[in-house]
Formats: structure tokens, C-alpha cells, sequence
């Protein structure tokens, strides 16, 4: 699979009411591949540089720029006709925010407390084809996207939080830590609700079997993200989930993207991947309940829940795609009501520095988004 193209890190100063420091690129930093901040070479610009409410100074010349026009849901940012939805994901001490062509990751670093952005375009043909954007293919793109972009993005913010502390982290160990998950996932939340099942309903091939399963899956899932919430710094992924979340919903709210304005918005969001994937959840014991009409023996009860997957995640996809283009459906608000409860699990109400970090990486994917659109022009 082709990787989008990478722009350079950028450096901005942290403090939310105030412009930010900037450095040209300096020596390379052997752990991250990135360029560290020059101070000689530093420049002052504004973090949010795209309130959605007066125009922005220019704190370096003291002139009034015009207003950006937003890229609101239904505006601008369309793709083939339909409007475009922004999405992200956090990351560590961090947030990835995603346009329709452009990508950027925003992290705090631990020990001078700046925020370096990463950019790039997202020129894969998993974002570019129009086959990833057919009806239940699309729901295959989402997973293709969350192993590339997200992992991506995960990484780089791995690596950027441990060069700051001159760490370094090498592609064997990254590569044995997703292996290692990878593996305890299928373990734990396919062979053990199987297993579990299998002691509770004898007769594989009946719905008590397939509804056991459904529901033992469901309360693994929903245990495991209740327990690691535990841990201090899954908790801060968690405060960084709730940042994304509020810069979203403000933003698709027409509100100003500044910490006093992003504070209000709500940590819940009906497109949220914690609530895709309990429609997940429910769709497999539809889809399971089929497979068990034909009795399956050991090896195929096994092999249909990897095979299923597929299926599955197109058609978990689709219906949260509707629930959020009608979320104030009466009987879709219902319907929504456990897709936002879920998302109490791995959302927590973020720090005032965690919301700038989200409105840093929305404006950067934003900046991308804008250029494309002025070059087209």
C-alpha cells in the first residue's frame, strides 16, 4: 500500500492565549527522523489561525488578516457531491485530525512542553480510489486507514514523546509490539468468547450459542476498556479521545476554534470508532446467527468469524454513517443512545493544553485543505 507523502515537523509554544513559537528546521533528530527547533532561526505565529469568529492578528507585524472562511461539514470540504466529515484519532500526549486529502498530528512533547506538527496528503489509493468510497466497501477502507494512517500516527507520536527524552525506538520493537496485539486481540475477544460460549451452550449451531457469544464479546470489550481507563497514561489517551472529540463538534457546530469555545463542546460524537464498534458487536450476531442456520463444525465456527469480518465492518460502517446523517431522527436519537454511551469508556474530559494540541492538528489538516482547494482555484 503506497504511503501518503509526509510534510515536515513544525514547532509551535503551547500556551493557548498566546502566540507560539515557531522554528526553522535545525539538525535532524536520530530518533524521530524529524527536525529539531533552530531558536535562531524562530518566528512567531499564532496557533489559531483559524478562529471561526473575528478576523486573526498577526502578532509579528500587528495587521488584521481577513477571516479564513470554515470548512464546515456543509460547505467546502465535499467529496464527489456529498459533504466531507473531518475525523482523528488520539494519539500519545497527541491528537491526528484527517481532512478529505490531508492528514496532521499534533504532540505535546514532555520536557519543553512545545506542540510539533506533523502534516502530509493522503495520496494512498485507499483515500484516492473511488472504489474505497462504494457503499460497504467503504467500511473495509476504515479499517485499511486505522492499520496505516492510525498506526502511522501512533508511531510517529511514540517517537517523537521518546526522542524528546532520548529514546529511541527501533521498527523491531514496534513491529513485535502490534504482532504481540494483534495476537491478544484475536485471542481475547474471538477464541475466548467462542470458548466461553462453548461451555455455556453445548449445540454451536443454535442462536442461544451465537447470543452468549455476542453478549460475553461485548462485556470483554467493554471490561477491558474499563479496566485500562485505570492506568494513568491510557487515561491520557482518553482526556486527548475527548479533545478531538470537542474540536470536531465545535467545529461542525460553527463555533470559534479557540480552548474557551472547544471547552463547551461535548467529549461524545455519534461517528466515533468506540461507538462503530458496538454496531460492530451487534451487526456479528446478526451475521453469526446466519452461519449458525448451517450448523458449522469447529474449524468453520473458527474461520467465519475472521471471514465474517469483512462483511461485518461494511455494514457496521454504513449504519453508523446513517445514524450520524440523521442523528436527530427521533428514532435515530434513540437508537444512538448506546453508540454515545459507550464512548464514556475512552473519552474524559480534557485539559485546557489538550484542547490546544486538537485545535493545532484540526488547523494544520485545515491549512492542507485550504491550499489544495486555492491551488484548484
Amino acid at each position: 500500500m503506497a504511503v501518503p507523502e509526509d510534510a515536515g515537523a513544525e514547532w509551535l509554544d503551547g500556551n493557548p492565549h498566546q502566540a507560539g513559537l515557531a522554528s526553522r528546521a535545525g539538525p535532524a533528530s536520530p530518533a524521530s527522523g524529524e527536525a529539531k527547533p533552530d531558536p535562531a532561526a524562530a518566528e512567531v505565529v499564532n496557533p489559531n489561525s483559524h478562529p471561526a469568529a473575528s478576523p486573526p492578528t498577526s502578532t509579528a507585524t500587528g495587521e488584521v488578516r481577513p477571516a479564513q472562511p470554515a470548512l464546515r461539514a456543509d460547505l467546502p470540504g465535499k467529496r464527489g457531491g456529498e459533504p466531507f466529515f473531518y475525523g482523528g484519532q488520539a494519539v500519545i500526549e497527541g491528537v491526528m485530525m484527517r481532512g478529505k486529502s490531508h492528514y496532521a498530528v499534533a504532540v505535546r512533547l514532555p520536557t519543553t512542553k512545545e506542540i510539533v506538527v506533523d502534516r502530509g496528503e493522503l495520496k494512498a489509493p485507499i483515500y484516492t480510489h473511488p472504489i474505497w468510497k462504494a457503499p460497504f466497501v467503504r467500511g473495509l477502507a476504515l479499517i485499511g486507514e486505522q492499520l496505516h494512517l492510525g498506526m502511522k500516527s501512533l508511531i510517529w507520536s511514540a517517537n517523537m514523546n521518546a526522542g524528546s527524552n532520548n529514546i529511541e525506538i527501533g521498527k523491531k520493537e514496534i513491529t513485535g509490539s502490534v504482532a504481540m496485539a494483534g495476537v491478544f486481540a484475536l485471542v481475547l475477544f474471538i477464541g475466548l468468547p467462542l470458548f466461553l460460549a462453548g461451555l455455556a451452550v453445548h449445540r454451536s449451531g443454535s442462536f442461544a450459542f451465537v447470543l452468549v457469544e455476542g453478549v460475553i464479546r461485548v462485556g470483554l470489550v467493554l471490561g477491558y476498556l474499563a479496566a485500562i481507563s485505570l492506568l494513568p497514561d491510557v487515561r491520557r489517551v482518553f482526556q486527548y479521545h475527548g479533545a478531538e472529540h470537542k474540536t470536531i463538534n465545535a467545529f461542525e457546530s460553527g463555533w470559534a476554534l479557540d480552548v474557551p469555545s472547544v471547552r463547551r463542546a461535548s467529549t461524545l460524537h455519534p461517528r466515533c470508532g468506540t461507538g462503530f464498534l458496538l454496531v460492530v458487536l451487534v451487526v456479528s450476531v446478526i451475521v453469526f446467527s446466519i452461519v449458525a442456520l448451517f450448523h458449522p463444525n469447529l474449524f468453520w465456527l473458527v474461520a467465519s468469524r475472521v471471514l465474517a469480518i469483512p462483511l461485518i465492518a461494511g455494514t457496521g460502517f454504513e449504519l453508523i454513517r446513517f445514524m450520524a446523517r440523521h442523528r436527530y431522527h427521533p428514532i435515530v436519537k434513540i437508537a444512538l443512545l448506546p453508540v454515545l454511551g459507550t464512548q464514556k469508556f475512552t473519552t474524559r474530559e480534557p485539559a485546557d493544553d489538550m484542547l490546544e494540541v486538537a485545535i493545532c492538528a484540526f488547523n494544520s489538516a485545515r491549512e492542507g485543505e485550504e491550499a489544495t482547494a486555492g491551488a484548484a482555484a
